[in-house]
């Protein structure tokens, strides 16, 4: 069968896979449109496959809420010109509005988006765009009102770094302001109770260590790690955080002053603990030659 530039076109618009795929799939499946949508898919499985190798840390953290229950997720990709691609935005968006019927990473991987599941999206979109993308992890927070933060928008609804906070009552203006404050001081638990017991002892046995170098008297000694413990627990917990927008105020004052309790928080921030591998230019390059032989 005759194939014509039409009909490269048209499988093109239906896959979006490149010219040459298209009309290569067309002479392999002799002009059969759905059989050559399925074999670009098998190939495109099969690019995917070896692109996840690959560290995907940069991407896009996305929040959406809906009344009294926010969610975020974070999706991954290599670049972050990828991050930028509309596409891309449109379907972690999709994932982050599929995030708030699940309760975990591994129900969402499962959720249907537009009569498929997110996983199976996801594995489309690597091999449609070209790079390793990856499902990292969500949350999910619920509160009398949960307020949502995003820093550096991307587009509506994600970008860089997104925030939940969760209010004992209704205060939007306040919850943001403390959304903006958890972005930009990234504190490690809510209060003290939250915090991980191993970094409170690590940070004790540091301190002393560093009291007990001083040569002075264990008793005072005993008053300096306290001293220095209360000041530890005041800069890594949200409650006891000088409040960035009064500094005058810690965070728990300034939510009774607001007339409203905090009672949770997440923040995500993309790429956060992944490790990034670096390669140089030439050796990136070569890299490149070689799978393209491949």
């Amino acid at each position: 069968m005759a194939i014509t530039a039409l009909m490269v076109k048209d499988l093109r618009e239906k896959s979006g896979a490149g010219m040459m795929d298209a009309k290569k799939a067309l002479i392999e499946t002799d002009g059969d449109m759905e059989a050559a949508i399925d074999w670009l898919r098998t190939k495109g499985l099969a690019k995917a496959a070896k692109k996840s190798g690959r560290t995907a840390a940069e991407g896009l953290v996305a929040v959406q809420v809906d009344g009294g229950r926010g969610v975020v997720v974070e999706v991954n990709s290599e670049t972050d010109f990828v991050a930028k691609n509309s596409d891309f935005q449109q379907m972690v968006g999709s994932f982050a509005t599929a995030a708030l019927g699940v309760s975990d990473v591994a129900q969402l991987a499962a959720a249907d988006v537009g009569g498929k599941t997110v996983a199976d999206t996801l594995t489309d979109k690597i091999a449609t765009i070209g790079e390793n993308m990856a499902l990292r992890r969500m949350g999910a927070l619920e509160g009398t009102q949960v307020v949502s933060y995003v820093h550096n928008a991307a587009t509506a609804g994600m970008g860089k770094i997104g925030v939940l906070v969760a209010l004992s009552a209704e205060n939007e203006a306040f919850g943001r302001q403390v959304a903006m404050h958890i972005a930009a001081a990234n504190p490690q638990s809510l209060g003290a109770d939250d915090l991980d017991p191993a970094v409170v002892e690590r940070e004790k046995n540091v301190l002393s260590e560093q009291a007990r170098e001083s040569g002075k008297p264990e008793q005072v000694i005993e008053k300096m790690i306290v001293g220095r413990m209360k000041k530890f627990l005041a800069e890594v917990t949200l409650l006891g955080q000088a409040f960035v927008i009064n500094p005058d105020l810690s965070v728990e004052a300034a939510a009774k002053e607001a007339g409203v309790e905090i009672s949770g928080f997440l923040r995500f921030e993309v790429g956060e603990g992944i490790e990034k591998k670096s390669e140089d230019f030439a050796a990136e390059v070569a890299a490149q030659m070689e799978a393209a032989k491949k």
